[in-house]
């Protein structure tokens, strides 16, 4: 543990009141979507969150039944992407804090459903349970955490949510406030670093209730003072070889595993992290370090008169990376990843980020809405870079009108964008699509064809893209709605007015009963 984290921890546990989670189980759900990657005070979310997390799991009762559940951290776009990583149980804070620190950050927020599933975990128990939510957005799967929070406090179980907004607005906060008031929780802001570890230690620290006071003890001799611990081990990490120790080391983790003689390495004896120092029983270890995505390792024999120091060279480099749709312009839902030339992607996120990754040349891939693109990047030890990339595309915002001036609302009609320039056989491949009014696309620069489709009525329009820039397409149906009733009909069928040569009319739409409707063109009618 760093010295900065144990002494925040130390802090807090001497000055914060006690903690809720006194008695029962508990789960830690864990964001872990990919607005994680956003930065508070220069340094990402989910690092932020990762530290203090592990700052307050180290003064927890061993006795504490606690679980760690995480969403959004295994699939982009995915509702479903929830998991219990740690199940409840007592000492589990070391294995909670290593699968923290393995997560990944990439996914949507369905915190209402992950909160559900945690209440059916803990609901098997039968006695007082609690839910902690850390998260840094609202609820982005159609889902009412409100009504979650009303349905859980009528089940009558004996259960408490409570929810620590990371970086949230007042008015987002609002939103998923309520889950923890309908169940007697609390909801904490925590804006940065502080009071994110704040609002941990509140919720997750079990406090020991105070002892009766005792009554005054008579003067006895002043004891022997006990023998001090002394710290053996304060490992030194290096970008490479000549430089000095890496600045960003906070976010370094060394495992030790005991080394036997026969060069056999075992588990993980004790990890310390950051700038910290730690003691270690006598003998021989294999230190392995991390630092984002590098890696080194060295052997080191460890004493109980002498620190020792072993030089780590992670061979790496540092690149930091921010996007643009246009110059001053930042593009914060902007995909990027960092791959390497087997294709491997060693490092990803969205809109900016910073990134320890081994010396080597990488593609950065980005994408926004349809458009994507690659450019190359080659990383020297010890370097640190820093890259820009503006990605020139444009906004396209289609709406649908029945007739000019008339608006189509709501979200029945389907919106389609394809290439301006025809295939031979004259049909077109869409690139993008979605429906319902307000329909917006990125692409990039160039001509293309969006088409509109309400019921049986289609549209064209044809619009240029040009980097940078946003284009509102008008599509004009030029239709209307034809509501028919017939009693006593098996079945309406809707044709055009005219017939072909052969007295045949083209059949547009067919519904069995007694009343259809349907959007279309001039020119249909129903028989």
């Amino acid at each position: 543990m760093s010295l900065r984290a144990a002494g925040l921890a130390t802090l807090f546990a001497l000055t914060l009141p006690a903690s809720a989670l006194a008695e029962g189980q508990s789960i830690i759900v864990l964001d872990g979507s990919g607005s994680m990657w956003g930065q508070i005070e220069g340094r990402p979310k989910l690092d932020i969150a990762r530290e203090a997390l592990a700052g307050v799991l180290q003064g927890v009762d061993p006795a504490a039944e606690l679980g760690l559940m995480a969403y959004g951290h295994r699939e982009k776009g995915s509702c479903g992407d929830i998991e219990v990583i740690v199940p409840p149980g007592p000492g589990t804070a070391a294995a909670i804090t290593e699968a923290a620190a393995g997560m990944k950050f990439l996914g949507k927020t369905p915190l209402t459903e992950a909160v559900r599933r945690a209440a059916v975990e803990l609901r098997a128990t039968e006695a007082k349970a609690t839910v902690i939510l850390i998260t840094d957005g609202i609820e982005t799967c159609d889902a009412d955490p409100c009504a979650l929070g009303r349905e859980l406090e009528a089940s009558g179980v004996d259960f408490t949510a409570h929810v620590v907004g990371f970086g949230l607005t007042a008015e987002e906060g609002r939103t998923v406030a309520c889950l923890a008031e309908n169940t007697g929780g609390r909801y904490i802001e925590a804006g940065d670093a502080a009071s994110l570890a704040e609002a941990l230690q509140t919720t997750v620290a079990v406090a020991e209730p105070e002892p009766e006071p005792a009554p005054e003890p008579e003067p006895a001799p002043e004891p022997a003072p006990e023998p001090q611990e002394v710290e053996n081990f304060d490992p030194v990490l290096l970008l490479a070889e000549g430089e000095g120790e890496v600045e960003e080391v906070q976010g370094a983790y060394f495992d030790l595993r005991p080394l036997a003689a026969d060069g056999t390495v075992g588990e993980v004896a004790g990890t310390t992290h950051g700038f910290g120092s730690d003691q270690y029983p006598p003998g021989n270890y294999r230190v392995e370090a991390r630092l984002g995505e590098a890696t080194a390792s060295a052997d080191v024999t460890l004493t109980d008169d002498a620190v020792a120091r072993p030089v780590m060279i992670l061979n790496a480099g540092i690149i930091a990376l921010e996007l643009f749709i246009k110059e001053g312009e930042p593009a914060p839902g902007a995909y990027f990843e960092f791959a390497a030339p087997s294709g491997e992607v060693l490092a990803y996120g969205y809109g900016s980020g910073s990134f320890v990754l081994p010396a080597g040349d990488y593609a950065i891939n980005t994408r926004l809405g349809t458009a994507d693109a690659s450019e190359p990047l080659v990383l020297a030890a010890g370097e640190r870079a820093a890259r820009d990339i503006v990605l020139g595309t444009g906004l396209a915002v289609v709406e649908a009108f029945y007739a000019e001036g008339l608006q189509v609302e709501g979200g029945d009609h389907f919106v389609q964008i394809f290439p301006a320039k025809a295939n031979l056989d004259g049909s077109r491949n869409d690139i993008a699509y979605t429906y319902g009014a307000g329909a917006q696309f990125d692409l990039p620069p160039g001509d293309y064809l969006a088409r509109a489709t309400l019921g049986e009525a289609v549209a064209e329009s044809p619009f240029t893209i040009k980097p940078g820039e946003r284009s509102d397409i008008v599509v004009v149906l030029n239709a209307g709605v034809a509501a028919i009733t017939a009693p006593g009909a098996e079945g309406i069928r809707f044709e055009t007015a005219k017939a072909d040569i052969n007295g045949n009319r083209k059949e547009m739409g067919y519904t069995f009963g007694e009343t259809y409707q349907t959007w279309g063109n001039r020119g249909s009618s129903a028989s």
